[in-house]
């Protein structure tokens, strides 16, 4: 496999392993209010909305990722260098720079972290 195919991969991955443990927090708080058999944990149903909580983590991070690199291609924090092909440069000062970074993570474009 490419690098940048396994860097996205790893990136998807990523969100999706943060967005499992947030769900599985607020499950662990529910069970502290609400008491629930075992059974229902192990049920088609459970399980089919945990992968869709998951997936629609995932795709509610991408859309926040990339509202964040368009905030920084509007703000001039991040620009294209043209080399390497379609590189971006993120300047070290961007307010959302972790989130411009996992959106070109995401979507394989190579970067550089730039000074200013």
């Amino acid at each position: 496999m490419k690098p940048v195919t396994v860097d996205m991969l790893r990136a998807h991955l990523l969100v999706a392993s943060l967005t499992a443990m947030g769900a599985e927090l607020l499950v662990c708080l529910g069970l502290l209010v609400w008491p629930v058999s075992e059974h229902a944990f192990g049920s088609t149903p459970f399980r089919l909305l945990a992968v869709a909580v998951i997936l629609s983590g995932v795709i509610v991070t991408r859309q926040f990722a990339h509202a964040a690199f368009d905030f920084a291609l509007q703000g001039r924090y991040a620009t294209g260098t043209g080399r390497p092909a379609r590189s971006v440069a993120v300047a070290s000062n961007c307010p959302r720079r972790w989130l411009v970074i996992l959106h070109l993570r995401l979507t394989g474009r190579p970067f550089v972290l730039a000074e200013h």
